[in-house]
């Protein structure tokens, strides 16, 4: 019976994420209510603060949670990330632009002082740097082709990542994030053949 309570729970728990989901890419974070998330759920307010208990709380859930549908089969504690799995992450996020809506929005939002997801997003961008450097070391050694090392490479992994999900949202049919994606993985594995040669 415990077991069944606790199932329940958790069931309860992932519908209140994902409605918090919807609600936050409908009306952003700062106008989504606790009041509208229970509402979609067939809560109470006070019902919803028995799985939350603060807006703030709710925000990092659903965070947490966007990042585990986000690697979900894509990534392995043993192996970690490859290049070409991260190449699937992009086709994937491709197709479901509710959740990158949501999650490019909170980013935007998290800039400013005092947002209650900017510890989140600080503390996930050291990690995700830290991990893309180690995707490219696997790949490239301790030099990419270029000439870089993983780790001042990894940021600039990171923000063409990000930055293709901003403008695939804003203008869909003109840019292609996946294929995009795809050339910068040549470019980082491209080398500067111009060095000694008569640019003329």
């Amino acid at each position: 019976m415990a077991r069944t309570r606790s199932a329940r729970s958790e069931e309860r728990r992932a519908d209140i994420l994902r409605a918090a989901l919807e609600v936050i890419a409908e009306r952003g974070y700062r106008g989504a209510s606790l009041g509208a998330v229970a509402e979609r759920v067939g809560l109470t307010q006070q019902g919803l603060l028995h799985y939350f208990p603060t807006k703030e709380a709710l925000l990092v859930a659903v965070l947490k949670e966007r990042d585990q549908w986000d690697t979900g089969g894509l990534r392995t504690s043993a192996d970690g990330w490859r290049l070409e799995l991260l190449a699937s992450l992009v086709e994937y996020n491709a197709m479901r632009p509710g959740i990158v809506q949501t999650f490019s929005a909170l980013l935007g939002e998290s800039v400013t002082d005092g947002h209650p997801a900017r510890p989140f997003f600080t503390r996930r961008y050291a990690q995700v740097r830290e991990e893309m450097a180690g995707v490219l070391r696997a790949e490239f050694g301790d030099r990419l082709p270029g000439g870089l090392t993983p780790e001042r490479a990894a940021p600039l992994l990171v923000a063409v990542m990000d930055g293709l999900q901003y403008q695939w949202l804003l203008d869909p049919d003109s840019v292609d994030m996946a294929a995009a994606f795809h050339d910068f993985v040549a470019l980082l594995g491209s080398t500067d053949d111009t060095d000694g040669k008569d640019a003329s």
